[in-house]
């Protein structure tokens, strides 16, 4: 089955702009930056990664953008770093009471956007649709651990 490439790409990108755009007026009240916000909801929305490292791997980050965004952050007093206690080299980051507030309002806006990129479809299909794109992403996590090449 011939799969059109071109269309799922456009599809990712249709939905990144719309979705940038649903955070402008948050961010303008912010002084943030997408990728900023990008952190915060990163370490809301995944409580057991919360280290750096972590949301550079998992969102597909630089090292030297998630770095600035953590700095910021830090500076701005959204979020906190604490070193971990076995290995000193491993630092954890944790939002403040601030930062939290600021991810919920992320998340709020996260769920709308959900919301509006599935309201074309029924309940029965938006279920298959997120069983269809989990089954997609267990492959293509598959696909890069064995280092596969299209």
């Amino acid at each position: 089955m011939a799969v059109n490439g071109t269309l799922l790409l456009r599809v990712i990108r249709q939905f990144r702009r719309y979705y940038d755009r649903q955070f402008e007026a948050l961010l303008a009240s912010a002084g943030l930056s997408m990728r900023e916000m990008d952190v915060v909801l990163f370490l809301a929305n995944n409580p057991d990664c919360d280290t750096a490292r972590e949301v550079s791997e998992l969102r597909g980050l630089a090292k030297s953008q998630v770095s600035g965004a953590v700095d910021l952050l830090a500076e701005r007093g959204l979020l906190r770093r604490a070193p971990d206690t076995a290995d000193r080299r491993v630092v954890h980051l944790a939002l403040t009471e601030q930062g939290m507030a600021l991810s919920r309002a992320g998340q709020r806006i996260q769920s709308r956007c959900l919301e509006a990129l599935l309201s074309g479809l029924t309940h029965a299909e938006a279920e298959q649709f997120q069983s269809l794109l989990e089954k997609v992403l267990t492959h293509a996590e598959a696909q890069l651990r064995e280092g596969g090449r299209a």
